[in-house]
């Protein structure tokens, strides 16, 4: 039986890991990205054909999935000369798991229906641990079908693949994910500087809280990375404010007013200001201490 061609367009913390469970499922995958050192990584591990241009890697590919950093990166990836809706066999499905706008999922679905192309939108949850242990929570959006097609390589990344509706309500989910993100990462960060403050053992704290009504997957997973001052990304801070300004940005549409979204936004764009955007999304941390002077 001949195996299913997937092209995969943006290798990144997450995205290496999501192409490599697919290869390692059996897959045959091609990867275009711009860092020539992650593709000679997942030739050499995983026998993923490297890729020089999107069309390279997208022209015999019956899955194209795209994950990479913000909507003007989507939009052209698709819309570019040499791009996928330009070079992809008819019939393809293309795949965005970039978090990115619901207007332009709408778009995109659109603009692929009169090339012969279908489009889903299917952001994704769960950070670099999420990908590298294939336990993402996936949310789509586009046609029914298309999803229950797609659904045995979205379950190589994902524990939780679960459809939305329509084309753009992926990303309207992960709008509203990025929302109880954005409070639980406030909330472990001022409990944990607060524990401090107040003479606490920290490590005792989280075992203390995590388990009852307090408990997160971000305290579970990001609160002992921030307490170990390891900053490293598993979600950019950049990014993190890619999402969140989406958020606002739909919201605002609907004469919504998010104070605590707000308020964490204005935290991590002053930490980007102060150099500190690559860092990961738990390093918020250091913005409560820096305040107070520690």
């Amino acid at each position: 039986m001949e195996k299913n061609q997937v092209a995969w367009i943006g290798a990144g913390v997450m995205g290496s890991h999501q192409a490599a469970h697919l290869a390692q499922k059996g897959y045959e995958v091609s990867v275009y990205t711009h860092k020539k050192e992650t593709l000679d990584t997942l030739e050499r591990e995983y026998d993923i054909h490297p890729c020089g241009s999107i069309k390279e890697a997208v022209r015999n590919a019956d899955y194209i999935f795209v994950m990479v950093g913000y909507p003007s990166d989507v939009e052209e990836v698709f819309l570019c000369k040499g791009g996928i809706f330009e070079c992809a066999k008819e019939g393809a499905l293309a795949i965005d798991m970039t978090t990115s706008l619901p207007t332009l999922a709408e778009h995109l679905y659109e603009e692929g229906k009169k090339r012969g192309i279908r489009v889903m939108d299917a952001p994704v949850s769960g950070g670099d641990k999420g990908a590298k242990n294939a336990t993402l929570s996936i949310m789509v959006g586009g046609e029914e079908k298309d999803f229950e097609e797609a659904l045995p390589l979205l379950q190589c990344m994902g524990r939780n693949c679960t459809y939305m509706g329509g084309a753009g309500k992926g990303q309207h989910t992960k709008a509203a994910n990025q929302i109880a993100v954005a409070g639980a990462t406030a909330a472990y960060t001022e409990a944990l500087v607060y524990a401090c403050q107040a003479g606490l053992d920290p490590q005792k704290l989280l075992a203390a809280i995590s388990s009852g009504a307090a408990g997160s997957w971000q305290m579970d997973n990001m609160a002992p990375r921030a307490l170990a001052e390891d900053f490293a990304p598993g979600f950019f801070i950049k990014h993190f404010i890619k999402d969140m300004k989406i958020v606002e940005e739909e919201s605002e549409k609907r004469g919504m007013d998010l104070k605590m979204l707000h308020c964490v936004l204005q935290m991590y764009q002053t930490m980007a200001e102060h150099g500190l955007s690559e860092e990961g999304t738990q390093a918020l941390i250091r913005y409560y201490n820096e305040s107070m002077g520690k």
